[in-house]
């Protein structure tokens, strides 16, 4: 178990404790009201905890308290730690960047991109680019996801089985093979789509390292940096400790929960979701954000070298173009400003951005509205909890983002 708690006085590391507050003053009536369960935020500043708030449920039927030692599903949180992972084993020599994903995986060798028709009756023509190791941690594959409701290709995912998940029976590799033979939005490198991308390259990282995406993480990842509460699901004293997921009613608009949605976190899966499986705590993700912060290092123990990392925060989209430009944008994600390295968002200009930021500001959010960031440039870092799906329901990172960076005061 890896508790989180504060370390130091804000004030000790160029923070104002009463601004910190605000942050718990703002987010609470969400919590009172019932349109959110409850929330876990902390806010780290030259490595070191200055603010620890938790308010609400991690159970509202049950009356459970959000502790400092609640399990979140991370969803899409899982993204940077699996390109961690992929980048590890680059590091050692397993693959290039601009390797054809076919190399490994043959079901991606014969990919046709969408052009024309409907979901039902689509106009295809063969790709002229392969897709690479390279569009993968971009999201410039061409890949989607069953459940952003934005283009044909979208239903054709949902109507092969994948929206929230798998279909029953398939494994990672299963799935893998049948993405393969859907059609591609785009042609690869040619846009930016949200995608289960991931989700192949943590089928890569299985083959790189030969083992399991579960024990790699486990071994080469978690133990090292004694992240001991994240995992694909929760077993033993973590059940009690593990939220409950919650979306909004659509007459009322409070938190209801999603119980047999939420109960897939509860024993093992078939599909180990590089994209979106894991659950974690705020203290485990602390300490992932710190090995960020730390230049791929933590305690002495190194995950990547400095130069790797400072390459997998560096926008990669091209022409240093921005996602609202080159890509499908999310909704309710403030895409402009903001590009993509190997597995993170990247903040390019501020300004552009329209939210209190700083240029290299790394983040990445999760479908059940966690979310954190990492910013160098102010030795900063902030996780972000609760379980509200989808994240569009409430804007939490444009209402947080400035709550936080008004309490830096030197």
């Amino acid at each position: 178990m890896t508790l989180v708690k504060q370390e130091v006085d804000p004030a000790e590391v160029g923070l104002d404790a009463s601004r910190l507050g605000r942050i718990e003053a703002h987010f609470a009536p969400f919590v009172d009201s019932g349109v959110l369960p409850g929330f876990l935020v902390v806010v780290a500043r030259a490595g070191k905890v200055a603010h620890v708030a938790a308010y609400g449920w991690r159970d509202v039927e049950q009356r459970r308290p959000v502790e400092t030692d609640t399990i979140f599903r991370i969803y899409s949180m899982t993204k940077p730690i699996t390109s961690v992972a992929a980048m590890m084993l680059y590091e050692e020599g397993r693959f290039r960047l601009d390797d054809p994903v076919s190399d490994y995986l043959p079901a991606f060798a014969d990919l046709r991109v969408y052009s024309g028709g409907s979901a039902l009756a689509p106009v295809t023509k063969a790709a002229s680019e392969p897709m690479r190791v390279w569009h993968l941690m971009t999201h410039t594959a061409g890949l989607t996801y069953g459940f952003l409701y934005q283009h044909p290709c979208d239903a054709m995912y949902r109507a092969a089985g994948f929206e929230w998940g798998s279909p029953k029976g398939f494994d990672l590799e299963a799935s893998c093979d049948s993405w393969a033979r859907l059609p591609l939005m785009f042609e690869p490198g040619t846009s930016w789509n949200y995608s289960v991308a991931t989700d192949v390259l943590g089928r890569l990282v299985e083959i790189w390292s030969g083992t399991t995406l579960e024990l790699f993480f486990a071994e080469r990842i978690f133990e090292p940096l004694q992240m001991f509460d994240t995992g694909f699901f929760a077993e033993g004293d973590a059940l009690d400790r593990l939220a409950v997921l919650y979306t909004p009613d659509g007459a009322t608009g409070k938190a209801r929960p999603l119980r047999e949605m939420g109960r897939v976190a509860t024993s093992k899966p078939r599909v180990l979701s590089g994209g979106g499986g894991l659950l974690s705590s705020a203290g485990d993700y602390h300490r992932f954000t710190q090995m960020l912060l730390g230049e791929g290092q933590l305690d002495g123990v190194r995950l990547l070298g400095s130069r790797t990392l400072a390459y997998m925060t560096t926008n990669h989209l091209p022409d240093d173009r921005d996602m609202a430009s080159f890509g499908h944008p999310i909704s309710g994600e403030p895409d402009e400003g903001v590009g993509f390295g190997l597995g993170f968002s990247v903040v390019l200009d501020p300004v552009r951005h329209r939210t209190l930021s700083s240029a290299g500001e790394l983040a990445w959010g999760g479908a059940a509205s966690t979310s954190f960031w990492v910013d160098p440039a102010e030795d900063l870092a902030v996780v972000w909890m609760t379980q509200l799906l989808p994240s569009s329901s409430v804007p939490i990172r444009p209402r947080l983002t400035p709550l936080v960076y008004q309490a830096i005061v030197d």
